[in-house]
């Protein structure tokens, strides 16, 4: 059986290896690596994630969204960062600590609505999940 893990293992050497940069079906997408401490384990874990940068620089806001691809539960990344809320952002040329924080209501829409709009796979997720899709500001801290 593959797990999540398999399938993420070699894409994150891939962004390490490369600054950011990966092929596949991540290829051109804006990606990041999101790692959380693990909600019962404490265990650090390493995702590769979407994200949506709002600005410029180290003022600059960063999204990410709890897609799951559409599944009917939301990732473990983000159980994860709801039980312990400080993270590290991987991004090409930078790494830092970050604070997560759930966006809601117009805000969130607001956010939501552009990442549809910039990859439209993301309101395919919302079509095939009776969830809302959580959208997750990571704070610069560090």
């Amino acid at each position: 059986m593959t797990t999540a893990n398999d399938y993420n293992r070699p894409l994150i050497e891939e962004f390490r290896e490369n600054d950011g940069k990966v092929g596949g079906n991540f290829a051109g997408a804006p990606l990041m690596l999101l790692t959380t401490t693990g909600a019962k384990s404490g265990k650090k874990h390493t995702t590769p994630v979407v994200y949506q940068r709002n600005g410029e620089g180290t003022a600059a806001r960063i999204f990410v969204f709890a897609s799951k691809a559409g599944a009917p539960e939301n990732p473990a990344w983000y159980h994860n960062l709801r039980a312990n809320p400080t993270v590290t952002v991987e991004l090409p040329g930078e790494t830092f600590e970050a604070r997560a924080r759930e966006v809601q209501g117009d805000e969130r829409a607001r956010i939501w609505a552009a990442q549809k709009q910039v990859m439209p796979g993301f309101a395919e997720y919302e079509q095939k999940t009776t969830r809302t899709i959580p959208v997750v500001e990571l704070e610069r801290i560090s």
